[in-house]
């Protein structure tokens, strides 16, 4: 234990000894002490089921892996261990449906069956496996890991792609089966989560994933250097190209979580998080920027839910070097998606940027 963690452990015992209130700088945000954890308890109230189903109210109370991944790492991470096998529990019984170690990407509480297409979704794979990872650490029990391997390997195994190019770099695909097209690879650069891809790689043994964070860092820098990152891109040997028409063509909703995961990767001067601040600058009075022109660079949507003005005084604050932010409280009005970017830049305030905390 260095100096600083011992002197804050002290400091820490001293004030439960003597009654009085610990400064959320020396809690961890499993402490149930920790002011956060009004936050957590906000977003299961608003998001998840008592049996661990994470529901997505705009998409007609659908779960998706997306869901239940980013609720296991959050569960682990606010130190709730109940809530982490409730949504192991949920989770394995329904979307762990595939003859690999992957899961199903969406059941839907209305359809019969249930589930109606069987392929996954890599980036809820590799949060679900995070998850178990983190959960597994939480509640020491080892089948968890177990299960993480072996998502770990089959994830390596069916959605990593060597890059057209011949370089040998490593493409994150979105799903096993798909997005192979004759003309490139079609590729979710918000599916890169650089620091879940880095632990859970080696947590589990599988260097790949390691190689494909590090490649899709670079990926992300370079799509940023030419301005808000796409929802979507094809990739052939020549490099990034917009997506075949079939995919969203803007930077919108889904890129929202492109400079999140990059700030909570550590990448506060990544070129993406620049294109972010300069995309979200001119807020009014119905929001913030969600989705942008790409060739235009025109606003064509705006929202008032605070999750994505949480996300953009985050990146302001940890890109400029400044400290305090303007990052808003937890709103539990706002729908399933930015409740969770919202809950997810506070952690990564708290954990990576203590500089930026709101005011």
């Amino acid at each position: 234990m260095n100096r600083r963690a011992c002197l804050a452990l002290m400091a820490s015992a001293f004030a439960l000894r003597a009654g009085a209130e610990i400064p959320p700088s020396l809690l961890a945000i499993s402490d149930e002490l920790h002011p956060l954890q009004e936050s957590w308890a906000a977003w299961k109230a608003l998001c998840l089921m008592s049996d661990g189903r994470v529901v997505d109210g705009f998409q007609g109370g659908a779960s998706h892996s997306e869901g239940q991944g980013y609720g296991l790492v959050l569960a682990a991470l606010f130190g709730d261990a109940a809530t982490c096998r409730a949504v192991i529990g949920w989770t394995e019984h329904h979307l762990a449906v595939r003859e690999d170690a992957l899961l199903a990407w969406r059941w839907r509480p209305e359809a019969s069956p249930q589930i109606t297409d069987r392929n996954n979704a890599s980036d809820g794979d590799l949060f679900y496996a995070w998850g178990l990872v983190l959960a597994a650490e939480l509640t020491d029990e080892p089948a968890f890991r177990q299960r993480a391997v072996a998502i770990a390997q089959d994830l390596a195994r069916t959605c990593l792609a060597e890059h057209p190019d011949g370089s040998g770099r490593l493409l994150f695909l979105p799903a096993a089966t798909g997005f192979a097209r004759d003309e490139g690879l079609v590729v979710n650069p918000s599916y890169y989560m650089p620091l879940a891809m880095t632990q859970l790689g080696a947590a589990t043994g599988v260097a790949r994933l390691g190689q494909a964070a590090r490649d899709g860092v670079l990926l992300v820098d370079a799509l940023g250097a030419g301005g808000p990152v796409p929802d979507w891109v094809l990739i052939d040997a020549a490099g990034p190209r917009p997506a075949p028409r079939d995919f969203s063509p803007v930077s919108g909703y889904e890129a929202m979580r492109v400079p999140l995961f990059a700030l909570w990767s550590g990448q506060d001067q990544s070129p993406a998080v620049r294109a972010f601040i300069a995309a979200t600058a001119d807020r009014d009075d119905r929001g913030i920027p969600t989705v942008i022109d790409l060739e235009t660079g025109a606003v064509l949507e705006r929202s008032p839910h605070s999750g994505y003005a949480a996300v953009a005084q985050l990146a302001r604050c940890a890109a400029e070097g400044g400290v305090g932010s303007l990052m808003p409280r937890f709103d539990s009005r706002q729908p399933y998606y930015p409740a969770t970017l919202h809950l997810m830049a506070l952690v990564a305030q708290i954990s990576t940027y203590p500089r930026c905390v709101p005011i």
